[in-house]
């Protein structure tokens, strides 16, 4: 059987490497080691912020619309609670975006609640 000689496949495992690492301060851009280590870490918290990042963004939408619920004399539990009872299924996404970009369409979902929470 043939010897195999890996200097192809080698050559273009560095340069893929390399080749994230662009951008890297100091050796870890152009030397393969610290390149390899860094290339890895970043890929490990990229794998982990892609899960953290759904966490953070409904912590901030929930903010949003307790603000927004504050301002009209509820806090986001009461809320949340008078929109199950109304029946008005809206996520926290559009929720918050409502209390942000359409103050008075945010009012007329929260009045709904209230008259849900009122009548229960």
């Amino acid at each position: 059987m043939a010897r195999v000689k890996r200097g192809v496949t080698g050559r273009a495992r560095h340069k893929k490497v390399l080749d994230m690492a662009k951008g890297y301060v100091g050796r870890s851009h152009n030397t393969f080691r610290p390149a390899l280590e860094r290339v890895e870490k970043a890929l490990r918290y990229a794998y982990r912020d892609r899960r953290a990042k759904k966490r953070e963004f409904r912590a901030l939408w929930i903010q949003r619309i307790n603000a927004g619920a504050r301002e009209q004399g509820l806090t986001y539990g009461k809320l949340i609670s008078g929109l199950k009872k109304a029946g008005i299924n809206i996520d926290r996404k559009m929720l918050a975006d409502l209390a942000i970009s359409d103050p008075d369409g945010f009012k007329a979902v929260v009045t709904q609640a209230k008259s849900a929470l009122g009548s229960a």
